[in-house]
């Protein structure tokens, strides 16, 4: 279990870490700079995106220390789902797979609420 644990685990960094740092700080992807000005607008919307992907990278590197981390996999979950009903209601047009997206959203919710409170092999025991 500690090793489909892991993996899972490292895979949920990764897609922070690649979403924060290449999709906005890098901003190798622009439509996610359109999709924060579109909600957020656009006098500072570069500035907020790169905030929004440098705050991405912190939870990759708070994921992998395993602090907190049933309340951390409640924050993802809190942050995701928030971002895609704004999204979902702000700017369905901007997205790559447009109102579809809320479907990976969900999946990605439930990868990490099965990975953390069905996986993680701290937490299996917690009634000894």
């Amino acid at each position: 279990m500690k090793s489909i644990y892991n993996i899972i685990n490292y895979g949920i960094a990764a897609v922070w870490i690649i979403n924060g740092l290449f999709c906005k700080v890098l901003n190798f992807v622009p439509r996610h700079e359109e999709i924060v000005a579109r909600i957020l607008g656009g006098d500072y919307s570069r500035l907020l995106t790169i905030l929004i992907g440098c705050s991405e990278m912190v939870m990759a590197v708070w994921i992998l220390t395993g602090i907190n981390s049933r309340f951390n996999a409640l924050a993802q979950i809190t942050i995701i789902g928030a971002m895609n009903i704004l999204e979902f209601i702000l700017a369905p047009d901007l997205l790559l797979w447009g109102r579809f997206n809320s479907l990976f959203a969900l999946l990605f919710i439930l990868l990490i609420y099965f990975n953390e409170f069905h996986l993680n092999p701290k937490k299996l025991n917690h009634h000894v």
